[in-house]
């Protein structure tokens, strides 16, 4: 390898760790001021589950982390968007990131194979999946935007899939606001 490509090399290594260390800082510190932000919401839906429905106000799912390392990702149980707000504390600690491709278990097949890829980043808060009708959208499709995500992310491309995630999560609860209205027409 002559010196020419070995600097290339370097300089690539560089960029890419530089990236991830400004994609890290951006998730530390956006996840700790949400955490901030939302604990009262999250303290509130946490207890009124707590008083409303039997069981424990979190659940637990094993998911597969950065290189495949597993960890128990909490969420609340109910299906409104507050479910996610314990993910933040899993941005904090490091096992997640703000955005990237959708948290899948471990024995999931796209956690094996040529899709094992989509693991050299942290699964992500939100991401392109959640952002583009995702529940109208064929598996085939949602593997395809993780994947562009996971071979062509950036800080840019994080601050566009952040500003479209609460959109796309009201017009996702207007439609299915308007089709219960429509059932019960």
């Amino acid at each position: 390898m002559t010196a020419n490509h070995r600097g290339a090399d370097l300089a690539r290594t560089f960029d890419v760790r530089r990236g991830f260390d400004l994609k890290r800082a951006f998730d530390l510190l956006g996840g700790t001021a949400l955490l901030l932000l939302l604990s009262p919401a999250l303290a509130a839906a946490a207890l009124s589950l707590a008083l409303t429905r039997e069981g424990p106000a979190l659940r637990r799912r094993t998911v597969a982390g950065l290189r495949g390392r597993p960890f128990t990702m909490l969420t609340l149980r109910t299906r409104s968007p507050l479910a996610a707000l314990p993910m933040l504390l899993h941005v904090v600690r490091g096992e997640m990131s703000l955005v990237g491709p959708c948290p899948l278990s471990p024995t999931h097949r796209e956690c094996t194979g040529e899709a094992r890829r989509r693991l050299s980043v942290r699964p992500g808060l939100t991401g392109p999946w959640q952002i583009s009708d995702r529940s109208d959208l064929p598996w085939e499709e949602r593997e395809l935007l993780d994947l562009h995500y996971v071979d062509h992310h950036w800080l840019g491309m994080d601050l566009a899939v952040l500003a479209r995630t609460l959109p796309a999560v009201r017009r996702r609860r207007l439609r299915r606001a308007s089709a219960r209205a429509a059932r019960l027409a």
